[in-house]
């Protein structure tokens, strides 16, 4: 009597195929990392720095002799998550502050220190605009004439930083109040 092993081997062959098929299928199905639960995987999105996601446009600073002066422009979020100007600072004045309009007892707009910095939303854009929000400039001790240009450091509150350079332009602008003790005994009114 003869056997026919064909038959059989086939089928085997068949099986250790399929068997060897459903475990490169199940390994497929695994993650490749081996990170810990405690450590990001290298795979995973990095955030964006607040400075990778702002543009400034149109930066430029008023003439001034001594004293103060305001810078302004535009201060545009590209990104997809808001963003906060903690400070701002430049080599041409040892006290830089943020400032806003608001409206005072009186009625009168007045300026005055934000202390929680500019938010600017994802895709939105801060108008720095003489008579409206601006970066103020104090203790200035040389003068800034039409035509030299200004170093300026943004921080934002992720730490990160973004450097832009402003011309000095003449402007004759808005006279403008300050609250506080400190801007009214120290400074006054401003023009600019």
């Amino acid at each position: 009597m003869t056997i026919n092993a064909k038959p059989a081997t086939r089928r085997a062959a068949r099986l250790v195929a399929l068997i060897a098929l459903g475990a490169l299928a199940l390994t497929g199905c695994t993650t490749a990392s081996t990170a810990p639960a405690d450590r990001p995987s290298a795979a995973a999105p990095a955030a964006t720095a607040a400075a990778d996601s702002v543009a400034v446009h149109d930066a430029w600073i008023k003439a001034v002799d001594s004293g103060m002066t305001g810078a302004f422009g535009q201060l545009e979020n590209t990104g997809t998550a808001d963003v906060t100007v903690v400070s701002v600072s430049t080599e041409i004045s040892h006290m830089v502050e943020l400032h806003e309009t608001v409206e005072n007892e009186a009625g009168e707009m007045t300026m005055r220190e934000v202390e929680d910095g500019f938010n600017i939303a994802a895709g939105d854009t801060l108008l720095l605009e003489p008579g409206a929000n601006h970066i103020m400039l104090m203790g200035i001790e040389q003068p800034l004439v039409a035509g030299d240009v200004v170093s300026f450091t943004v921080l934002f509150s992720d730490d990160s930083t973004l450097t832009f350079e402003a011309p000095v332009k003449d402007y004759s602008g808005a006279n403008e109040n300050y609250e506080g003790a400190e801007h009214g005994d120290e400074h006054g009114e401003m023009d600019h």
